[in-house]
């Protein structure tokens, strides 16, 4: 795969869609680290989760909770910081799903842990922007990191670009309305 082009990461999923079996060793070579075949792993299991089957990632939780500090590429984050939203978002929806029965206490813990360290280090706008609204949504049962968080936008993305600001913005008035119907 030369490229990220839409067609060439489908054309890709879709060989692992036709043989799930080739799932963990793409989970297994995005964390491959130290190789830059890594970053197109990531690209392709961020697609599969994305486009086709969120739930494919939770046999891997382990690894993947455990693994994403690890990673080192900026293009190989993106797609696992996407990853991480994905499942805030799923679980929280108010459709029962898969996602809200295995993704368990200390999955959440490291996935909060990983986005506060990709939110204080230089990361790209795309990663800061699906990292707020992940540590956003699990803010909702952990009372500590709306406040963090709070700190964290108006302290140092808020001075950062656009977008980051925008999606700064965004959190902020979702924080605060939270705050307000939970007093």
């Amino acid at each position: 795969m030369e490229n990220p082009k839409r067609e060439n990461r489908q054309r890709v999923a879709n060989i692992v869609l036709e043989n799930q079996k080739l799932f963990k060793e793409l989970v297994a070579i995005t964390f491959d680290v130290e190789n830059k075949v890594s970053i197109k792993a990531a690209w392709i299991l961020e697609w599969i989760c994305t486009h086709h089957h969120l739930e494919w990632i939770l046999p891997h939780l382990d690894e993947f909770t455990l693994k994403i500090k690890t990673l080192k590429f900026d293009r190989a984050i993106r797609p696992c910081a996407k990853i991480c939203e994905h499942l805030a978002t799923a679980y929280y929806s108010k459709t029962a799903n898969d996602v809200q029965k295995k993704l368990t206490k200390n999955y959440i813990n490291s996935i909060v842990e990983t986005g506060f360290d990709w939110l204080i280090t230089p990361q790209k706008i795309a990663v800061r922007a699906y990292t707020m609204t992940t540590l956003y949504y699990f803010g909702l049962e952990k009372e500590w990191i709306h406040p963090e968080l709070k700190h964290l936008i108006q302290t140092k993305i808020i001075h950062e670009s656009k977008g980051c600001k925008a999606r700064g913005r965004f959190i902020l008035e979702l924080i605060e309305k939270h705050g307000k119907s939970t007093l």
